[in-house]
């Protein structure tokens, strides 16, 4: 017990150090993931730079959360969270991410982002056509100004607006983003950074359209330039004459007259 100045006893919980939540938090989540026999997940940062984020799909989810105001005043305190090793467990799925985090107790933290609207799939799939030339390159972000910007433009492009979340922590703060749920929103931009796919699993589309998109055309050609091999090919096995249809061919013929 303390005395407290307004004339009265009151209760200060014993202090815990960052350290002890963590490990205290570890034993509880191992108890409850004993029986899915699946090893905890944890979100770790492996650098100190200023930025949690290193790779493009990391850092535009994290400049994405930033965007929001709703959002960004409550953030801070979630990269601390973050940054001490508090994001014990962080599984991402399709529209969904469940996670645990250390602190008084272990919490559980869910988020839940809507499927993106086919409409707006559609629109970035049509404003990326012939703008992306691999997977790899997709998922490493190396791609043009003009096709980033499709992807991370606030209204039209891939990620989430906080209309499109449903956010949900175990603690007892009712405040609409919880330190908990801040340090998931950013763990969730650590994982992309190291797997970039589980993004498009998040919002719920095939990141595969948007190369085939890209690549129907030269796929269409070559198409068409073998069908028309083919075809003289046979024709000359029938007629047993070879088919001229190289104009530096014939026109090395006519220099040669």
């Amino acid at each position: 017990m303390a005395w407290y100045g307004g004339g009265g006893w009151d209760y200060y919980p014993p202090y815990v150090s960052v350290a002890e939540k963590r490990a205290n938090g570890a034993r509880a989540l191992a108890k409850l993931l004993k029986k899915s026999k699946r090893p905890a997940e944890p979100v770790v940062i492996a650098h100190r730079k200023r930025r949690l984020t290193t790779t493009f799909w990391g850092q535009a989810w994290a400049d994405n959360l930033e965007r929001y105001a709703d959002l960004a005043n409550r953030l801070p305190r979630g990269r601390a969270y973050l940054r001490n090793g508090a994001v014990l467990d962080l599984a991402i799925a399709g529209g969904r991410v469940e996670a645990y985090v250390a602190g008084g107790e272990l919490y559980r933290v869910t988020i839940g982002i809507a499927p993106l609207a086919k409409s707006r799939w559609r629109r970035v799939i049509d404003r990326c056509t012939g703008r992306i030339g691999s997977l790899v390159g997709l998922l490493r972000g190396e791609l043009s100004d003009d096709v980033l910007a499709v992807l991370t433009h606030a209204k039209d492009g891939l990620f989430p607006q906080p209309r499109e979340m449903t956010l949900d922590c175990s603690c007892p703060d009712r405040a609409g983003v919880c330190k908990h749920l801040a340090a998931v929103l950013y763990g969730v931009g650590i994982r992309l950074d190291a797997r970039p796919e589980l993004f498009f699993v998040l919002r719920q589309v095939d990141q595969t359209e948007l190369l085939s998109s890209a690549t129907a055309g030269a796929v269409s050609r070559a198409r068409q330039a073998a069908g028309k091999r083919i075809a003289d090919d046979r024709l000359s096995a029938v007629f047993g004459i070879e088919l001229e249809d190289a104009p530096s061919r014939r026109s090395g013929r006519l220099g040669s007259r």
